[in-house]
């Protein structure tokens, strides 16, 4: 049974850092783009980071870039996303999802487009 799980979320204070992983069972993550999602209460959910299946191409949103990395272990069967100078905005439960073929359209993560997801884990970025 194909299967992604994420792990990695917790309690952090503002401007420290958190390295998220999704690890896959059940399937390969070779031929697969990777994203990563996020939720906040009340908000609508929002792409994060994407990354193609060998990755060498990976996508951010503004409002991330230059302080969130993705990367990729395909031997491991593992992505993941390092954040950090974390603010409280960036409070959310962090999904990763996978599809096959590309990660992103027009250097958007659509999550739409992807077809795998995990079961999310909590990030809080507080004092």
């Amino acid at each position: 049974q194909a299967q992604l799980v994420e792990s990695g979320g917790g309690l952090v204070q503002p401007g420290g850092s958190l390295r998220l992983s999704c690890t896959a069972s059940g399937f390969t993550l070779d031929y697969y783009a990777i994203g990563w999602f996020r939720q906040a209460p009340g908000k609508e959910r929002e792409g994060v980071s994407c990354i193609s299946p060998g990755g060498g191409s990976t996508n951010y949103a503004d409002s991330v870039k230059e302080r969130f990395t993705i990367s990729r272990d395909n031997a491991k069967n593992t992505v993941y996303l390092q954040m950090n100078s974390l603010k409280p905005e960036d409070t959310a439960i962090y999904y990763c999802a996978a599809r096959r073929g590309i990660a992103a359209v027009q250097n958007k993560c659509i999550m739409e487009l992807y077809n795998y997801w995990g079961q999310g884990t909590q990030v809080t970025v507080s004092s």
